[in-house]
């Protein structure tokens, strides 16, 4: 059994339990109080590096919101963006790791965009300041978010070395990420503590 514990300053990430079996990772993730923490990006990144087919993704706009809120995917992989809504949106981000504009529009757009750096980025539209998402875009196919349980499950990892990290919405910074190395076999257990500080988190309607 691997135990993994992640603090973080008001918002801990205690990340515990870790079981590898048949090359799977179990992970729960919760807060100070002991709850579970959700949309949290879990992903390991293997020391050696494994080329798979990226999966496109989508991020509707519905309501005047992105969703999901949280969305993570491989470098390289494909975005669209359709927009449900009855008003136009405009898309856009400043981040290092994607900037790019989708002006005014309705439906959806005629190109998906291409996130080819890996990082942090944040989605907001220019004609609604309540509107943001973020898309944490991993170098591995190994990734996951936690659910409203807290629990992120990594399977398929085939035995080896691997660098787990942990991402949340809530850190200080864009590009603060948790992370620890680790050894995929049995029975080996792992402890890693970090305190890092919190930002607010933006509000959702």
């Amino acid at each position: 059994m691997f135990k993994f514990i992640s603090v973080i300053s008001s918002i801990l990430l205690s990340l515990f339990s870790l079981h590898i079996q048949a090359a799977e990772l179990s992970v729960d993730v919760i807060d100070m109080a002991g709850l579970p923490v959700e949309n949290a990006v879990v992903y390991a990144e293997p020391d050696i590096k494994v080329a798979l087919p990226q999966t496109a993704a989508i991020i509707e706009q519905r309501g005047k919101q992105f969703n999901p809120l949280v969305s993570v995917i491989q470098t390289g992989a494909d975005v669209t963006f359709p927009n449900f809504d009855s008003v136009r949106h405009h898309v856009y981000s400043f981040s290092p790791a994607k900037t790019f504009e989708l002006k005014l529009y309705s439906g959806v757009p005629t190109s998906p965009i291409k996130f080819d750096k890996a990082g942090t980025v944040v989605l907001g539209c220019n004609i609604h300041d309540t509107m943001v998402a973020f898309i944490q875009v991993v170098d591995t196919p190994y990734f996951t978010k936690s659910n409203k349980l807290g629990k992120a499950v990594l399977r398929d990892l085939p035995n080896g070395g691997y660098t787990l990290k942990v991402w949340h919405y809530a850190l200080a910074k864009e590009k603060e990420v948790v992370e620890k190395k680790l050894l995929v076999k049995e029975s080996q257990p792992v402890v890693m503590q970090f305190s890092l500080k919190p930002f607010i988190i933006p509000a959702r309607k």
